[in-house]
């Protein structure tokens, strides 16, 4: 999407101001961590460019959101917050509520989505001790901000909004002053911007203060492609609630954009991008592996566009923010294995064998390549039955020796289901 006048989105007076922010970084400079823009040999070296990281997942609560939360509620009389605060949030935005209610010591009402990991409950807990209560509520993002909106009218207490309010917005706009500050320090003119994006907060007040500042830099959203919430609205010209989505990217997987939100994603981001589930679990692995760098789902979107992107940024510099670093040590056994699938390297068929002695060593010997290795194998024997239903996994070296492996199943078994072609049999099965 090209970059269109801020007059088109929705009026002047709509948006979040480049003072605004200012104000805001004056407000909370002494509360937050300025962050590093820390140059990256590796992806550098990797996309012939130069790659600088803004480090948010190295923030008080390991993550951009304690910008935003921490200036909507300082922002107010602290006679309206003394009661209490309320807000919703998938992890994030939580833990920054939390952060903030412990920090002055005011009560606070935190609705979470069920599915949320345990690893940000227990950091949110954490953050907030005995000033906060955690209500885990629905199965999505929006569901928990349904049942919080109608906690904090219900009590007359203020809802800390987690993305679409000009407070909001103007706190995450602050990581764009350390990082253009940090940039006039080494000198860096900046090409590109790429922030992730879920409900829209990040990006938007990123964008405002870049192109106030740096004009012809561009700004790049990026979404995971099962929760594509803004580039569906930016599609349709407003917010669209999304039926269904994919929610492994918990910190972005939001259903509907924010109206106001929307509006500065549609005067000042220049494009949209969309990374799949697989390829943010790959990034993820190789963050850590390569620069021991522990990003979250949400966190390593930035860093997964890259590939679609290399001819694009070949020898300019570009800044990929970490919004956040809370990953749950827990999901890793997830990650690797989406990861596999997604590069092709894993793979789950359902195989009819022969109910006989023999027949696995038969399958092992005539039908696997040399490197190719079983990870999983579901036997159920059928009485009276000449086969049996099989559901193996197995692992592969390369990606091309899927080709073969599927012509020598299919000589073993004609009728074998291939389980990533039929997405409701995998679900149920594996």
């Amino acid at each position: 999407m090209e970059q269109v006048s801020t007059a088109q989105a929705k009026g002047e007076g709509a948006l979040v101001t480049r003072t605004a922010i200012e104000e805001a970084y004056e407000t909370i400079r002494d509360s937050v961590t300025h962050t590093p823009l820390q140059f990256d040999r590796y992806l550098s070296e990797k996309y012939d460019c130069q790659v600088y990281l803004k480090r948010e997942d190295l923030q008080k609560v390991r993550s951009f959101k304690l910008r935003g939360a921490y200036y909507a509620i300082k922002n107010r009389p602290f006679r309206e917050v003394a009661r209490g605060v309320v807000c919703a949030s998938a992890g994030n935005h939580a833990q920054g509520v939390a952060y903030t209610c412990q920090e002055i010591k005011i009560p606070g009402v935190i609705f979470m989505p069920t599915p949320t990991p345990n690893q940000k409950i227990s950091q949110v807990q954490f953050f907030g001790g005995d000033h906060i209560e955690v209500r885990l509520i629905g199965d999505t993002f929006d569901e928990a901000a349904a049942a919080a909106k109608e906690y904090a009218a219900a009590q007359q207490l203020p809802f800390i909004d987690p993305f679409n309010h000009p407070d909001i917005i103007a706190g995450q706009g602050t990581l764009a002053i350390e990082m253009m500050q940090d940039a006039a320090k080494q000198q860096l003119e900046i090409d590109y911007v790429l922030a992730a994006v879920g409900g829209g907060g990040l990006i938007s007040g990123i964008a405002t203060y870049v192109k106030a500042t740096s004009p012809t830099t561009k700004i790049l959203g990026v979404e995971p492609t099962g929760a594509q919430s803004m580039r569906r609205a930016l599609d349709e010209g407003h917010p669209v609630h999304l039926p269904t989505i994919d929610k492994f990217v918990d910190g972005a997987a939001v259903q509907e954009v924010g109206t106001l939100t929307f509006s500065h994603t549609q005067a000042y981001v220049d494009h949209m991008y969309a990374v799949d589930e697989g390829q943010v679990c790959t990034t993820i692995l190789e963050l850590y592996s390569k620069q021991a760098i522990v990003a979250e789902p949400a966190g390593a979107l930035t860093v997964a566009v890259l590939d679609q992107l290399k001819e694009k940024i070949k020898g300019k510099t570009i800044v990929c923010v970490i919004s956040g670093g809370n990953n749950d040590i827990s999901r890793m056994e997830e990650i690797d294995e989406r990861s596999l699938i997604y590069q092709g390297l894993k793979h789950y068929f359902l195989v009819n064998f022969p109910q006989r002695p023999g027949a696995l060593r038969e399958f092992v010997t005539d039908i696997l390549g040399p490197e190719d290795d079983i990870t999983r194998f579901e036997y159920t024997k059928k009485v009276n039955r000449g086969t049996g239903p099989v559901v193996i996994g197995i692992q592969l070296k390369q990606q091309e020796a899927i080709h073969p492996l599927r012509q020598n199943i299919a000589r073993f078994d004609p009728n074998f289901i291939d389980l990533s072609e039929n997405q409701s049999l995998y679900t149920l099965l594996v």
